[in-house]
């Protein structure tokens, strides 16, 4: 399986995770998605733009990075919570001192 189709199953799964531990059912992001669109990313059949993820998150009220970090976040196969949130704080971090 190439990596785009694995990225775009483990954030299919992060939405599906994020919107059930949020008690929303997949019309409740009516606003921002239909939702048949709503249920193709969450069956990996499309990928989201970031302005979508920006949507998306902002219907389960959450910061957009919550959603894509969880997709990192799978079954100890993407990382733990703490090194995920670990290699943000050192790449940011890296990336602002070098734009200074």
């Amino acid at each position: 399986m190439s990596r785009a189709i694995r990225q775009q199953n483990n954030f299919a799964e992060a939405l599906r995770r994020a919107r059930q531990a949020k008690g929303l059912t997949q019309e409740a992001f009516e606003l921002v998605s239909s939702r048949t669109y709503v249920s193709s990313l969450e069956r990996g059949l499309k990928s989201p733009t970031l302005n979508k993820v920006d949507d998306l998150a902002a219907a389960l009220a959450m910061h957009p990075l919550t959603l894509l970090a969880l997709s990192y976040v799978r079954d100890g196969k993407g990382g733990t919570v703490a090194s995920v949130l670990a290699t943000l704080e050192s790449e940011l971090d890296s990336l602002v001192k070098q734009a200074h």
